[in-house]
């Protein structure tokens, strides 16, 4: 370290190192240390440090002494009233504008960041205020008239003032913008956004100075350049990596742990990972503990309350004043810790972090560092942290992740390039500030913006046509000109946001009638179905009814704290390839050990010496290894990819992560789908792809595909068999309300899934829907070359027959362990009691006469027809009147004729399994189809046959459309 950096405090004037020193600032941080310099010399610079080293101060002091020098020389050269040495306000002052936008992309950190400056600004007469959605309309005229030296606020917001004429008007005295967690907006469509915004402001202030606060990334350049807009940036990085402390740990199953699960109800694992949290939390005075999901922060919440211990639960779906309560509750010790999800990983001021939990893997090494950087910084200590992991792949994934931490092997931030529906929201925001614009003037400050440096004119203009089309603005082209429209205004004050518009759902408790909550509209169309569970408040509740046109979701409590967590999860954090080729790696050093005769023990102590986790906790996850190699399985590694299969399910053994399987996954769907003409089922996770497939399809069908498709055709292949995928038609929607083709303000009712696909197939809609699908869930280029490796034999692909300890060692990836597939005793039960109540018609396909309304307790173990004695009895949902009418009638339409077939079909199988085949079919979503498999499926005993159906309902649920 140069002088210069160690003398960095004397870059800054007398007024702010005074200020420096009352407040007890003698010695800069590391990031302070660094950065100062080049922001005092009004460089664009990119500062790259953990939460809670200084950032905030390292950027704001140099901003701070640049208001307070300029301030001095304007009174010093008379632009100014008041003499050299006054720094008061003077009325001539009122007319001045803002200085310096902090641009944060939470409400929360306003309001951190509003206590943190305001201590300041007081110190050098700096104005300060924030001003965000709920800013009152009092504040806001106040800030028009007089606005404030700094001014916190949200993307959004900027928006928002770019829209009114003082605003712009005070905007145009800009010199600084800082970007608070700028990886983070980078990486979302609200950066894209921001990205013109900044753009936009350059328009009325000309350069000013951009300076970004970021978390560790992989591609320090690339965001850099995203804050710029291609200009100039400096980087300064504090090596994070170094300063990470992390152990992975899986707790062993103790008698304590017994006897907790009793007192919990809950599973024995379950418990031994609620104990082991527990014992780390009482070990250090304040802990944060990271989950990867909201579910799981309550049901591990509900567990500790059971316990009485002092741990809150903070995630983005509690209330703004429960989310405050429990920091402030936090920060003045009296709860221990915090069960919290990336809530918690913008820099939320919530005082000192002497330990961070990360429950199961942290999927990405940029997540754990941001995590476990919260904890510590006290003059560059160490920040300390346990990953608790619940099965092998977790502990391999998550030793994975903390050694490349180590050796600051980070993912990139993820800029989304081109996103269309940005540019089509930001032109009628231009048009709408600026009046009437050349389309070479907006084309211009569009591009400028980072993520939009390679959009095509053409590309643009299409959008203006667009736009044109839904009379957002009016395009003339022979002028070459965009001009406002008649509801130019509605829509940007209806659109200032890119977060995805989502109705939400109130949550009603039958018995009492009040609000317990809301749930998002996915959470309703992917899960909410009569009879499914989740916990809301840390309680359990069972879904009871669904009101759409109403928005409600009608349930009642449930007492039983076993039952289970959702198994709707979100949205999946993707594990990125790399981190599946070191687990990849991990099982190729394994394999030969293991293959020559060497026991767990003796391969964890090699591995012990490379990464951070004990002897118990390797050997516990190698297990699966050796089982593997003991039943002479070939081991999927990074070199060789291991296809197993048992009756109609395939599972494709790959190391590849989750975008790369899911878009190979689709690869193989779609081509077995057009071999064998039927629907291929899929699931993938980091280590495997799952298919469900036709026996007519066979093993080395799935092999050929690898090896004969053509990996130029990937990208083609999976973007044909998205045309019909509700997960298209989900963003469809959402891209094409930004378009203004929807226009949602205006209460237009929802299209069908068909209909919006076929609408706006061929628009830019349609293809930023689909750039969107391939950009968040799916990696085509590293498919290709999976493909291109597997051809030129630089991978190899092997075949198993049966199931191999691995690839079963697959459903749980990815999903919580407090939401098991195997649901536990309780919630069987659960499932049978409801399916026993449930009503059927039985119906006499042979006589056609007898009909029977009856609930399902009440069938016989074989039904058979009293009128005529035959056993060909359909049972069929209480509602498919139409179906008995379409059995009954003499001439019959094709509908009618399909009908009949069907009830034929379930005859059958009544016919042949009884009461077995009437249980399956009364589930929901369980037609004769898939009630042949569960039936005919061999198992154990009767409680498999209910999991096998809750299986089934759920994938019923996950796969119904969104818009019926």
């Amino acid at each position: 370290m140069t002088d210069g950096d160690a003398a960095a405090f004397t870059h800054l004037g007398p007024t702010v190192r005074e200020a420096l020193s009352d407040r007890g600032f003698s010695t800069p941080t590391a990031p302070q240390r660094l950065a100062i310099p080049p922001l005092a010399d009004g460089e664009n610079t990119l500062v790259i440090a953990p939460t809670g080293s200084g950032k905030t101060e390292t950027a704001m002091l140099p901003v701070f002494d640049d208001i307070v020098s300029a301030r001095r020389e304007a009174r010093r050269t008379g632009e100014l009233g008041g003499d050299d040495g006054d720094s008061g306000t003077s009325s001539d002052e009122e007319t001045d504008g803002f200085r310096a936008l902090y641009v944060t992309p939470l409400r929360a950190l306003n309001r951190d960041m509003l206590d943190r400056l305001e201590w300041w600004g007081d110190e050098l007469d700096v104005s300060v205020d924030v001003r965000h959605g709920d800013t009152t309309q009092y504040q806001r005229s106040k800030q028009a008239e007089n606005p404030p030296d700094v001014l916190i606020t949200t993307p959004e917001t900027i928006q928002a003032m770019l829209t009114g004429e003082r605003l712009r008007d005070a905007l145009a005295d800009l010199s600084h913008i800082v970007v608070d967690e700028v990886h983070e907006l980078a990486a979302s469509k609200r950066g894209a956004q921001l990205s013109i915004a900044m753009e936009r402001l350059v328009e009325l202030a000309g350069p000013v100075q951009r300076i970004g606060l970021s978390a560790t990334v992989g591609d320090p350049a690339a965001v850099g350049q995203f804050l710029t807009g291609g200009r100039p940036c400096e980087i300064r990085e504090i090596d994070v990596g170094s300063n990470v402390d992390v152990t992975v740990r899986e707790p062993t199953v103790t008698d304590e742990d017994r006897d907790l699960a009793g007192k919990l109800m809950t599973e024995v694992t379950t418990a031994s990972h609620v104990r082991l949290i527990r014992d780390i939390v009482a070990e250090n005075e304040s802990t944060l503990v990271f989950v990867n999901t909201r579910q799981t922060a309550e049901a591990l919440g509900s567990r500790f309350r059971e316990l009485d211990l002092p741990i809150g639960v903070h995630h983005g779906s509690l209330s703004k004043s429960a989310r405050i309560e429990v920091e402030d509750d936090f920060k003045a010790g009296e709860l221990d810790a915090l069960l919290c999800t990336s809530s918690m990983e913008l820099g939320i001021d919530v005082g000192r972090v002497d330990h961070v939990v990360q429950y199961q893997s942290p999927r990405q090494v940029a997540r754990l560092l941001q995590r476990i950087g919260r904890a510590g910084h006290r003059m560059d200590e160490v920040s300390s942290g346990t990953i608790v992991t619940t099965r092998a792949d977790d502990t391999f994934e998550a030793i994975a992740i903390a050694r490349r931490a180590r050796q600051g092997q980070v993912e990139d931030a993820g800029i989304h390039e081109g996103s269309l529906d940005v540019v089509a929201n930001q032109v009628p925001a231009i048009v709408h500030s600026a009046g009437d614009t050349f389309v070479d003037d907006a084309y211009e400050i569009v591009s400028r913006a980072y993520p939009f440096r390679d959009l095509t004119e053409e590309t643009f203009r299409d959008v203006l046509s667009e736009l044109h089309r839904n009379r957002i603005v009016w395009f003339d082209e022979a002028e070459d000109r965009i001009e406002t429209s008649g509801s130019t205004w509605q829509y940007v004050y209806a659109n200032l946001s890119m977060i995805p518009d989502e109705e939400t759902y109130e949550v009603h408790d039958i018995a009492s009638g009040g609000q317990i909550g809301t749930l998002d509209e996915r959470f309703v169309v992917n899960f909410a179905s009569p009879g499914e569970i989740f916990i809301q408040r840390g309680e359990m509740w069972r879904i009871a009814e669904v009101d759409d046109d109403e928005g409600v979701v009608k349930v009642s409590p449930i007492e039983d704290p076993a039952g289970e967590v959702p198994s709707w999860i979100g949205q999946e954090i993707p594990v990125p390839y790399d981190v599946a080729q070191e687990v990849g790696e991990i099982r190729t050093v394994a394999e030969p050990q293991f293959a020559g005769g060497a026991d767990e023990d003796a391969v964890a102590r090699e591995l012990e010496t490379r990464y951070p986790s004990d002897r118990e906790t390797l050997s516990s996850a190698l297990s699966q290894l050796e089982r593997q190699i003991d039943a002479e399985h070939a081991m999927p590694t990074t070199d060789r990819i291991v296809l197993e299969r048992q009756g109609r399910d395939v599972v494709v053994n790959a190391c590849l992560g989750h975008k790369t399987n899911e878009t190979l996954g689709r690869v193989l769907s779609a081509l077995l789908g057009q071999k064998s003409g039927s629907s291929i089922g899929l699931e993938t996770d980091p280590y495997r792809i799952e298919l469900e497939v036709p026996t007519s399809i066979a093993t080395s069908d799935v092999v050929a595909i690898l090896e004969e498709t053509d990996p130029g055709h990937v990208e083609t292949i999976v973007e044909l068999g998205l045309k019909n995928s509700d997960a298209l038609a989900f963003r469809l929607a959402q891209v094409s309300g930004k378009f203004g083709a929807l226009k949602r303000w205006d209460g237009s009712a929802r299209l069908s899934n068909d209909r919006l696909l076929a609408a706006l197939e061929d628009t830019p809609m349609y293809a930023e829907a689909v750039r969107e699908v391939f950009h968040e869930d799916l990696d085509p280029d590293a498919a290709a070359g999976v493909l291109e490796s597997i051809q030129s034999d630089v991978i190899t692909v092997e075949t198993v027959r049966g199931r191999t300890s691995i690839g079963t060692g697959g459903h749980s990836s990815g999903k919580e362990l407090l939401a098991p597939d195997n649901a536990d005793a309780s919630i069987i039960q659960t499932v049978r009691d409801r399916i026993r109540d449930d009503r059927v018609i039985l119906l006499c396909t042979h006589c056609t006469e007898w009909l029977s309304r009856t609930k399902v307790r009440r069938v016989p173990e074989q039904p058979e027809c009293p009128e005529c004695g035959s056993t060909r009895i359909a049972s069929l949902n209480p509602w498919a009147d139409e179906v008995v009418d379409a059995v009954r009638a003499e001439e019959k339409s094709d509908e009618q004729r399909e009908q009949t077939e069907r009830a034929f079909h379930a005859a059958s199988l009544v016919q042949s399994h009884g009461k077995q085949a009437v249980i399956a079919m009364a589930a929901r979503g369980v037609g004769p189809h898939n009630a042949a498999r569960i039936i005919n499926k061999l198992r154990e005993d009767e409680d498999e046959f209910y999991r096998d159906i809750l299986r089934q309902e759920r994938q019923y649920a996950r796969t119904q459309s969104f818009w019926d």
